[in-house]
């Protein structure tokens, strides 16, 4: 078990985090079984500033959670340094059974609750609050994975051993691995770069369309294809050496913490590219879903692609 100082923050912002959304669950359950927009009883006004109440913890846990999970990742950096073999996130990740399910499940609650505040968003704009009800219902069952993931983030930390020795990023990410991972490298370099850039083309085609299922179903495969791209080619010129395919030590300060910068931009291209499918709003707002989804995911594209281009003028030649 490690208790460093970045580790006892994220406990007790965790219980924090615990206590509040208890409160909103509390709430919320209320909220979602006895909504009544139409009606103008005590009890329907009550459920209206209980609702206000529940609306700004959930928010405020969102606006909270972004930067706490590039805390957390930092943190995971940090004591990287505790355990043997470890050189980065990755070793720490991997020293428990849990850690890559936690990172995956922070990763889906944080898509999961930026959707719940753009719909809050949205509801507060008409009178009449028409995603009420679903917007609590939502969260009822974002409570639950959050829980989730605050015991599992608790079970990682406590399970960790420092006299364990763990493997580093260049054994897990690597082609002769036997973990799940090894399988991205079976994907030959030439289809895996072809997949990346059509897939982009396809969300640029359909964003001129105007195809808002399709677009946001091409950026749900992006969030996955770019990620495999991003390990398996992309990565390696960021660290200017073939072998390397780690997804966290570009988050360090020796490659200028480019990797904050990289997953910032998928995250918000693909974010918003989720949203011109999953909510129905006025013209304007899904041209400017539109917008911000096509503006990011470029960005991504461009920087990333920046990378192979410039080893290549440096070096006259492709790792």
């Amino acid at each position: 078990m490690i208790l460093s100082p970045e580790v006892l923050t994220l406990y007790i912002l965790n219980t924090l985090f615990a206590f509040f959304a208890i409160i909103a669950f509390f709430y919320s359950v209320k909220i979602f079984l006895y909504w009544d927009s139409n009606s103008t009883c005590q009890a329907q006004y009550n459920l209206e500033k209980q609702s206000f109440l529940s609306a700004t913890i959930i928010k405020y846990i969102f606006v909270i959670k972004v930067p706490l999970f590039l805390f957390f990742i930092f943190t995971l950096d940090k004591i990287s340094a505790l355990l043997t073999g470890a050189m980065c996130a990755a070793g720490v990740a991997n020293a428990t059974e849990y850690g890559t399910y936690l990172i995956v499940l922070k990763i889906l609650n944080l898509y999961l609750f930026a959707y719940w505040l753009v719909l809050h968003n949205e509801d507060m704009k008409h009178e009449e609050q028409p995603y009420t009800r679903v917007k609590f219902g939502i969260f009822l069952v974002a409570f639950f994975l959050l829980m989730f993931e605050l015991v599992l983030e608790a079970m990682m930390f406590h399970a960790i051993d420092v006299e364990k020795v763990v493997d580093c990023c260049g054994a897990i990410y690597s082609s002769a691995s036997s973990s799940y991972i090894s399988t991205i490298f079976r994907i030959q370099t030439p289809v895996l770069v072809v997949l990346f850039y059509a897939n982009f083309l396809l969300i640029v085609l359909f964003y001129f369309l105007k195809k808002r299922y399709a677009f946001a179903l091409s950026n749900a495969i992006f969030i996955i294809i770019s990620l495999i791209a991003l390990i398996s080619f992309f990565g390696t010129y960021i660290y200017e050496l073939p072998t390397h395919h780690c997804p966290f030590c570009f988050l360090q300060k020796e490659y200028y913490f480019v990797g904050y910068l990289i997953y910032v931009f998928l995250f918000i291209g693909t974010f918003y590219g989720l949203i011109v499918g999953l909510l129905r709003t006025s013209e304007n707002e899904i041209f400017k879903n539109y917008k911000i989804s096509l503006l990011f995911n470029f960005l991504y594209v461009i920087l990333l692609t920046s990378y192979p281009i410039l080893f290549y003028i440096k070096n006259g030649v492709w790792l």
